[in-house]
């Protein structure tokens, strides 16, 4: 087999435009698959159970089924109903590939974050929530001041990995047509006949996004948890004069 470099160097515009739209689909459903995570896991964590019920379906049907699946579901089933072609979200957003993936990604990433900040939530010390009780904090306070910012501490290594997953799954949009990293390299390597040198070339982009990933994930954790560097003063070493 020979191996065309030329090819690649040839197409790297293409797949870093093709990084653009992978980068939007992960950036966008991360964030806001990162608020709607936030409230399922409040509301698993209640102690009404039937305020548990639907984030528990919820999450066990967006974990127990495959990304591709919703893909598909929201993708080619909503077109499926009337209703759905009728209403005003039809054509803007519904019978669009780009917002049909973000809504899927989204919806999938959602239910992971969910688990993964209820456990957060739930290893905060109970030392800190039993002081913030002591001095009289109410439940809002107490919730916006120590529970939140202490479970964003926690959760940050293990969101920065659920943003990895997202970015290796973003490679289903080309499923729908959407012309992302591997969109691109499909594209490319079918008209070239070069399948693995396109590939090869995708690989190493995405590979680049994960490292940037994890290195930004990295510095924010390390901001966010400096407090853990913490080292106090040795009052030992200072003498009585």
């Amino acid at each position: 087999m020979d191996w065309n470099w030329q090819v690649i160097f040839d197409h790297i515009p293409d797949l870093l435009g093709g990084a653009v739209l992978t980068v939007q689909l992960v950036l966008f459903s991360g964030i806001i698959g990162l608020f709607f995570g936030l409230v399922l896991a409040l509301l698993r964590l209640s102690k009404n159970w039937v305020v548990q019920i639907f984030p528990f379906l919820y999450i066990f049907f967006f974990r127990g089924t495959p990304l591709l699946v919703q893909i598909f579901l929201i993708y080619y089933g909503l077109g499926q109903f009337e209703a759905v072609r009728n209403s005003f979200l039809w054509e803007p957003v519904l019978s669009q590939a780009y917002w049909c993936a973000i809504i899927a990604f989204t919806l999938n990433t959602s239910a992971y974050l969910a688990e993964i900040i209820r456990g957060a939530i739930q290893n905060i010390p109970v030392g800190e929530l039993e002081a913030a009780d002591a001095i009289g904090m109410s439940k809002w306070q107490k919730l916006t001041r120590i529970t939140l910012p202490r479970a964003f501490g926690i959760v940050i290594p293990a969101y920065s990995n659920e943003v990895i997953f997202m970015l290796k799954g973003s490679a289903l949009a080309s499923t729908i047509a959407l012309m992302d990293i591997t969109g691109v390299a499909r594209t490319i390597s079918a008209r070239t006949y070069t399948l693995m040198e396109l590939f090869f070339a995708a690989g190493i982009v995405y590979l680049l996004l994960s490292w940037v990933i994890l290195f930004s994930f990295r510095m924010f954790e390390k901001r966010m948890n400096r407090h853990a560097s913490y080292v106090p003063p040795d009052v030992t070493t200072h003498t009585v004069g």
